[in-house]
């Protein structure tokens, strides 16, 4: 598993994600304690909340905002690869409406999608609550 193969992108906004390596370091170190071999090719993606709607439609067929739309493009159990898209502008929404920082709240995000490429859900309640410990448990071993 090499940490170069974790890479940030920003499409039609302006917007560079501080401290790269050391959330890239966090990212691999989650995929690790969640059991994964190594990671093929993992893209971040930020973007404006039209940009993420778009690609909602398109790929989802859900005509509504998002913080994250995350694809698997993993062709092993053990390997993680995929595209995650995140709103910046919804993830600064959101950390203002549950009164935590921007970067607190961009940062759950990350993990949030890293977690469902490890194969955990959200639609149900158990699935969610699961998740959000999962989401705070890797938060609380940020070293930024």
């Amino acid at each position: 598993m090499a940490i170069r193969d974790i890479t940030f992108f920003s499409e039609d906004i302006d917007f560079t994600l501080k401290d790269k390596a050391k959330v890239r370091a966090w990212i691999y170190d989650t995929i690790k304690a969640e059991g994964f071999a190594r990671v093929a090719e993992l893209n971040f993606i930020f973007c404006s909340d039209s940009y993420l709607l778009e690609i909602n439609k398109k790929y989802l067929n859900h005509d509504t905002y998002t913080d994250i739309v995350t694809f698997d493009a993993s062709e092993a159990e053990e390997v993680i690869a995929g595209d995650i898209f995140i709103s910046v502008e919804r993830t600064t929404e959101n950390a203002a409406k549950f009164g935590v920082s921007a970067v607190d709240e961009l940062h759950r995000v990350i993990i949030h999608g890293v977690l469902h490429l490890c194969g955990f859900l959200d639609k149900k309640k158990a699935d969610k609550d699961l998740m959000t410990a999962k989401e705070n448990e890797y938060l609380a071993k940020r070293v930024l």
